[in-house]
């Protein structure tokens, strides 16, 4: 079966020239150039979409203060996310009572006792998956509802670079203190989340740091650290990662808490790219970031989570850019370092910047399955109906939450789009608009009926869209939803309505928008 067509640039009235140069400076967009196609893209990118209602309020207010209404999340008030949140008891270490039993069963060949203790571990697991289905379901409603888009979306963003997977952990507890870690330093300073994803009991378990000792030191973390979170391949030599293992050891946990056992940690000298020392895993930390290579590495990643995607900084991997992204890349990596690894000043310039608004970046990214359904919600305000339905959705669409596929994180890009993901991605847009499931309709569609025509409420009753006019709603909801309205699609939803006897109400409002995302741009922002 040939692989679903999703244009990488969708044709427009007024096409981009693909010889137009890009614009190759961190120059801040003119307010007078200001517009609705410009705040709509930086929802998008900086957050999940948003209604008409909300698009039109960052256009009118200007770039300065778009931008920081999305990156001033401490202004925005939120739900504080509780430590006790989640239950952090089901996966703990026994006792020593417990300890002192099984050991006993074992030198008495107790088998009764033994199966007691197996059968107990068997239900806390069971018990643990449970909460790890309810951690998911309470990130992806956070995701939909946070005032905060940003911060999430960061999270999101971290969640993927600095990856770790429920399902080689199994302690669902950790999971949910490292998403708050990600959270907590979102926006923050790189800096303090390396410092701190060095004690995170869930990246210490994921890379058995846990398990290495001054005798034998585990050089998963530090290679992980080196190659996937912090500098490339081709930034640090294989003797970098031995000795940055030896400065970890010691670097573990007990039950939910970090412990720095002095005994376990190697206190020789060890040279780690270039400097000498009796360095600890902090100081491991605090040499990767005196490398430039650092900044570039993550500025990279930025850029190609928010503007567009880049190969890795690797052999040879800036020949296939333009010269202005090479320029940008170079610039937002000087300030990165020079800001001391700041994030929000780095992004703020980034967000500002006309090269940010180029018109080939917009409409450009396939959307992740987290951004489609995330977004579908927040931008065309569908009931959330059902949180379980969506996260199996996400897992068949490729991206489960707290379950990425390996150390590397989601690839992303066109990997999210094949014949399998498309049709799924089709029937949970379905689902949000209509309550409709491959297999007839979910009880949601009554008790969760879905006003369409709320999206409509922006626009003067005096306008062609507030008097209902085919013509005029088909061209606003196109600009809602893909960004621009081209003729083509246009012309379709114009000849539904009058396949509908020519009414524009709550059931043809419906029906243009199940068209509209059966589109293949929709897939895009």
């Amino acid at each position: 079966m040939a692989q679903p067509a999703v244009p990488s640039k969708p044709a427009r009235a007024s096409p981009v020239n693909p010889e137009d140069r890009i614009e190759n400076s961190l120059r801040p967009v003119r307010k007078a150039d200001w517009s609705y196609e410009h705040a709509r893209h930086l929802l998008w990118r900086a957050g999940f979409g948003g209604d008409e209602s909300q698009v039109r309020w960052l256009a009118e207010i200007g770039p300065e203060k778009a931008v920081d209404a999305l990156l001033n999340v401490e202004k925005v008030p939120t739900e504080a996310v509780k430590a006790d949140q989640f239950d952090g008891r089901i996966i703990s270490p026994p006792s020593e009572e417990e300890r002192q039993m099984a050991r006993r069963a074992q030198q008495m060949q107790d088998e009764d006792t033994l199966a007691r203790i197996r059968l107990e571990r068997q239900r806390r697991e069971r018990e643990d998956r449970l909460q790890m289905n309810e951690v998911q379901k309470w990130w992806l409603r956070r995701l939909i509802e946070t005032p905060r888009p940003l911060e999430e979306k960061m999270t999101l963003f971290w969640h993927g670079l600095l990856a770790t997977s429920f399902r080689t952990i199994e302690n669902s507890y950790h999971m949910f203190v490292q998403n708050q870690l990600f959270r907590k330093h979102a926006l923050g300073s790189y800096a303090e989340l390396l410092t701190g994803l060095i004690r995170d009991p869930a990246m210490l378990a994921y890379l058995d740091n846990n398990d290495s000792r001054r005798n034998k030191p585990n050089e998963n973390l530090a290679r992980e650290i080196m190659e996937l979170f912090s500098l490339g391949i081709g930034n640090y030599t294989e003797e970098d990662i031995k000795q940055g293992a030896r400065a970890l050891t010691g670097y573990t946990f007990e039950d939910d808490e970090f412990r720095f056992q002095k005994n376990n940690h190697d206190t020789g000298t060890k040279t780690i790219l270039g400097q000498t020392g009796t360095w600890t895993g902090d100081d491991f930390v605090r040499i990767i970031l005196d490398q430039q290579a650092c900044a570039k590495f993550i500025t990279r990643k930025l850029y190609s989570y928010f503007v567009a995607d880049v190969p890795p900084d690797e052999r040879g991997g800036d020949k296939d850019l333009e010269p202005a992204q090479r320029t940008v890349l170079r610039q937002l990596a000087d300030a990165f370092r020079g800001g001391r690894y700041e994030l929000k000043p780095v992004l703020r310039r980034l967000f500002l910047s006309e090269h940010f608004y180029e018109p080939r970046f917009r409409n450009d990214q396939i959307k992740s399955p987290a951004m489609l359904v995330v977004g579908a919600v927040r931008s065309l305000r569908t009931p959330v109906r059902d949180l379980s339905i969506l996260n199996d959705a996400m897992d068949l669409m490729g991206q489960k939450l707290f379950y990425p596929p390996s150390v590397k994180g989601w690839d992303g890009g066109r990997s999210w789009i094949n014949t399998s993901t498309y049709f799924v991605r089709q029937n949970v847009l379905a689902f949000l608009i209509a309550g409709k499931k491959p297999q007839g309709y979910d009880a949601t569609a009554d008790s969760q009926p879905y006003d369409s025509l709320a999206l409509l409420e922006p626009y003067p009753k005096d306008s062609g869209v507030g008097r209902r006019e085919p013509g005029p709603v088909a061209e606003a909801l196109l600009r809602l939803t893909l960004g621009w309205a081209p003729e083509g699609p246009k012309a379709t939803l114009v000849e539904y309505v009058a396949s509908q006897e020519g009414v524009v109400d709550n059931r043809t409002v419906t029906g243009m928008l199940l068209l509209i995302t059966t589109m293949p741009e929709y897939q895009l922002c």
